[in-house]
């Protein structure tokens, strides 16, 4: 009797990475400290950041993502920082540095925006290709290139990392020019510097060119930063899509990678509790 209780309990505290929602509700959550988890905040935007703070903090996450330099008060009252900024201007997925026209409003906020990442003790902050707009991609870069080394020497003496994201063009992003890993990559070099980095979103590139373990694989050290979401539909990290994200995260792990692992999925709960469970889920899915 005394082993098969001994094997009951063991069965009963052993962590099934794809169990549901429910069951881990009674499992207290405990992380391994291998990856450093964040979670972006637009997609729990129904929530005040106030409680999204509190939530995050009691899981024992240590950052959020994508804030401007109006919410970063409120992170470091909790003890949280910005694991990946937002410039103090506008933010344009559309309007990026592919196009030379939004070159001068966005060197400006740039500027701006910079040294208040760097004053506030952050080191990572986003910036996009915008669309396509008709060119080709050798123009794209070209001007990616003129526009980013007008801010990049700003960057490196601050030693603030400019990240460009991926995004997929065939479903969320149409027309997003920094679609495909190796377009990104190609900027990275042109740049030649440690201050400019790609964010992989691994919902994004498994949309549009799929290859996700390999790809890290062979470009990890132009990467400084990773979203997560399910594919199809960017929602949890469960069972019900197709990416293997314990796989994925073993593969970030074993290229060295200290940088943040931030979630980006859409929660379908429909209260509260269900979607911060959903976040619990998504992280301890994660953490290998």
């Amino acid at each position: 009797m005394i082993k098969a209780l001994a094997l009951t309990t063991a069965a009963a505290h052993s962590t099934d990475l794809w169990a549901s929602g429910s069951e881990k509700k009674a499992t207290e959550m405990q992380l391994k400290g291998n990856i450093n988890h964040s979670v972006c905040q637009w997609t729990f935007g129904d929530l005040p950041l106030e409680t999204l703070c509190i939530a995050v903090k009691k899981m024992g996450l240590q950052a959020i993502d994508l804030l401007a330099p109006k919410d970063w008060p409120v992170l470091r009252k909790h003890g949280l920082t910005c694991s990946m900024c937002y410039i103090p201007g506008k933010v344009s997925l559309t309007d990026g540095f592919a196009g030379k026209e939004f070159h001068t409003s966005l060197i400006k906020d740039y500027e701006e925006g910079i040294p208040l990442v760097a004053k506030a003790g952050y080191k990572n902050l986003i910036c996009f290709s915008g669309n396509r707009r008709n060119m080709d991609d050798e123009t794209g870069l070209n001007n990616c290139v003129d526009g980013i080394k007008k801010i990049l020497p700003l960057a490196e003496k601050h030693k603030v990392t400019l990240v460009m994201e991926l995004l997929n063009s065939k479903v969320d992003h149409h027309d997003y020019m920094c679609d495909h890993t190796a377009w990104g990559v190609e900027l990275c070099k042109r740049l030649g510097s440690d201050h400019f980095k790609l964010l992989y979103d691994i919902y994004h590139m498994q949309v549009d060119e799929g290859n996700v373990i390999a790809t890290i694989r062979d470009h990890h050290p132009y990467i400084a930063h990773y979203h997560t979401a399910g594919v199809p539909g960017r929602h949890e990290l469960n069972a019900d899509q197709e990416l293997n994200y314990p796989a994925i995260m073993k593969a970030i792990l074993a290229t060295g990678f200290k940088g943040y692992v931030a979630q980006e999925f859409i929660p379908t709960g429909k209260t509260e509790a269900d979607r911060l469970q959903a976040l619990k889920d998504a992280v301890l899915t994660c953490d290998v």
